[in-house]
């Protein structure tokens, strides 16, 4: 008999499978424009990869050139990184698996954000840990609620995305990040942070990482949202004991991350500005941000919120008058607009009045329509 799993299937996966129709205008998945994908140099890239060796098995860390691009990239962004300090994942989703493997007995306890990645939540499931919410507001997860959860629940590990996070597009403050750093080192706390979108900044100077205030930090990288989420290419900094432990997971997991893949992510970093690239993605979505911004106070009814990013893919909204928004879901589906109920991303106690829209993936015309089709579902 399989193993019964208690996981259930993602929300957003389910519903872009729902989806796919070109009438529908979907602010449902965090996806990048792929108009915007860098294609013709990442051809060229794949051209210039394809070899025998590339070809071959390779070593369980990563490619050696893209490690060193990487470090250089982190390095430069702030985050002082060497090639050692970096194992090369199947996008950051495995990264997160691999620790989670490697840190987490079932029954273990992991303190979250609230609301939080929904994937990340799926992954703590699956090992059988016991997943704690952290209170937070428009400046993040807030340190002393934070103490409270860490104080009363001896969580192993904490994990959070400080900047533009996923759903609600907050970004935490230096000043929260050096607290909250300081309170894993007293306590001996991992934590984990989900970096997908920060290079994604459409206003503001960034913050500082994470991991720059503690050897606690564990930080995650992709190039998913910068790149192409279809390279399946992330990694993971780690400190060198426990990133020997990683390689080991990740042996037993699949061996090694796709050889020719990072074999040309290699070589498109050697030969392209990919600095400049996500320069234009920044302009791109910094006019699709605002169009969104712009059409939901009509579109929404009177004392509705919504997040207002410096970045990333995701404005949070919240309805008011106890509205559930799960059962708006099938009456924007019938105006052809969909976006994600809030509900999943709650650990706990979910606030079924929020959902999440991204504005990455539509043009501005087409964030205008859709944004009037949803009022028109919410009427």
């Amino acid at each position: 008999m399989p193993r019964k799993l208690t996981v259930a299937s993602s929300p957003v996966r389910d519903l872009l499978a729902l989806i796919n129709r070109p009438e529908v205008i979907s602010f449902a998945g965090g996806l990048p424009a792929p108009e915007l994908f860098d294609v013709e140099a990442l051809r060229a890239a794949f051209d210039r990869a394809v070899s025998r060796r590339s070809l071959q098995y390779a070593p369980t860390e990563g490619d050696a050139d893209l490690r060193g691009h990487v470090a250089a990239r982190l390095t430069a962004r702030g985050l002082p990184t060497d090639a050692a300090d970096l194992l090369v994942t199947t996008g950051s989703q495995q990264a997160l698996t691999l620790l989670v493997t490697a840190l987490l007995e079932p029954g273990a306890v992991v303190a979250v954000e609230e609301p939080t990645y929904l994937a990340a939540l799926q992954a703590f499931q699956l090992a059988g840990a016991r997943v704690v919410p952290v209170a937070g507001d428009e400046h993040g997860m807030d340190p002393a609620a934070l103490a409270e959860v860490v104080e009363r629940e001896r969580p192993e590990l904490l994990y959070l995305v400080p900047t533009f996070a996923n759903p609600t597009g907050r970004t935490l403050t230096a000043a929260r990040r050096r607290e909250i750093a300081a309170l894993a080192d007293r306590h001996g706390l991992w934590v984990v942070e989900d970096d997908p979108y920060g290079e994604l900044r459409y206003r503001g100077e960034p913050e500082p990482a994470l991991a720059t205030f503690s050897e606690r930090v564990l930080y995650l990288g992709s190039f998913s949202k910068i790149g192409a989420p279809g390279l399946r290419l992330g990694w993971l900094r780690a400190p060198a004991d426990l990133l020997r432990t990683l390689v080991i997971v990740k042996q037993a997991a699949d061996l090694h991350t796709s050889t020719i893949d990072q074999a040309a992510a290699a070589v498109y970093l050697a030969d392209n500005d990919l600095d400049a690239h996500v320069r234009g993605l920044c302009a791109a979505y910094r006019e699709r941000r605002a169009a969104m911004l712009a059409a939901l106070p009509s579109a929404l009814p009177a004392g509705s919120r919504w997040s207002d990013p410096d970045g990333g893919m995701f404005v949070w909204v919240t309805l008011p008058g106890g509205v559930d928004t799960a059962e708006v879901l099938p009456k924007a589906l019938a105006q052809d607009v969909a976006f994600v109920p809030g509900a999943p991303f709650y650990a706990t106690s979910p606030d079924r009045s929020a959902l999440r829209l991204s504005f990455t993936t539509n043009t501005v015309a087409d964030i205008a329509e859709g944004v009037r089709r949803l009022g028109i579902a919410l009427g």
